[in-house]
């Protein structure tokens, strides 16, 4: 679960997750000047309208979009290491190849259980998602397709994998559902024995009252669904609301260059600057 961007001290932590300890380094090598300078000219870019006010909407239009742009470079980054034979589509066979030939070649040396186990059930499942995308059945997969493969949770024709695929990873003993000590275990581990943290028990207070709808003791997939893909939540929305509330010093729910750059650790910990990767880009790039 990632890291609730709560205060300032998370950025470093933010940075690392998002970009890796390579990337994240380039970005933290930057002054606090100079990151302010960044920051600023990507504030003349989320200020659409050039009123020099940042509302929650300009900033929720903004995260949306850097998210977007985000997914698809990551796809293009990966996209000939999967490619093989440089038609510009992508084959289930090639993708197999690319991922999984080197444990099919030699499975000899995957002795160890859990490795096998993690082979045996991460190529079923990806077969199974790489099906889900080619949506004309031709079993290849373009780049907006191969897109929804490595990023299914940001297409509604997805939503249904992303649900079950979450079931399959918590649900322990295999019986379809989640009860609450599965629900838990992904969470938390309870290695010694002792007493359980008071967050924990929230967080089975939760399960009970918020996740577990029909009061059976365990969540099915609708019930999964309601949980990680809430009808009433924006995740851009909730970010840019965030944001805002924390940087506006006048209360007047709207922020000025000088409130960002005031609180300019807070944004290059957030999604508005893809966690300060966005801050080492030119501005033609963004």
């Amino acid at each position: 679960m990632r890291q609730a961007h709560e205060d300032n001290t998370s950025f470093q932590f933010d940075h690392e997750v998002f970009l890796g300890k390579d990337e994240a380094k380039t970005f933290d090598q930057l002054t606090p000047e100079e990151s302010k300078d960044r920051l600023s000219k990507i504030v003349d870019r989320i200020d659409i309208d050039g009123d020099g006010l940042i509302t929650t909407t300009k900033l929720k239009a903004w995260i949306k979009r850097a998210q977007k742009r985000y997914v698809y470079e990551n796809v293009a980054k990966v996209w000939t290491d999967y490619d093989l034979n440089k038609d510009n589509r992508i084959s289930w066979d090639e993708y197999k190849q690319a991922t999984y030939g080197y444990y099919l070649a030699n499975p000899e040396e995957f002795q160890d259980a859990s490795d096998q186990f993690n082979f045996k059930k991460m190529l079923p499942r990806d077969e199974r998602r790489f099906k889900a995308v080619d949506l004309n059945n031709d079993n290849l997969a373009d780049k907006e397709e191969f897109t929804a493969f490595l990023h299914p949770e940001e297409f509604d024709h997805m939503k249904d994998i992303v649900v079950l695929e979450t079931l399959e990873d918590i649900d322990r003993n295999g019986d379809g559902h989640v009860d609450g000590d599965e629900y838990i275990a992904d969470m938390f581990a309870h290695e010694d024995g002792g007493p359980e943290p008071d967050w924990v028990k929230t967080e089975r207070e939760q399960f009970s009252d918020f996740r577990d709808l029909n009061k059976d003791g365990k969540m099915d997939l609708d019930e999964i669904r309601h949980w990680i893909m809430p009808q009433d939540y924006d995740h851009a929305l909730a970010e840019a609301r965030h944001l805002v509330h924390e940087s506006d010093q006048d209360k007047d729910q709207m922020l000025t260059r000088e409130e960002i750059l005031e609180n300019w650790n807070m944004f290059v910990g957030s999604q508005a600057t893809n966690y300060g990767e966005d801050l080492t880009k030119n501005h033609d790039e963004l």
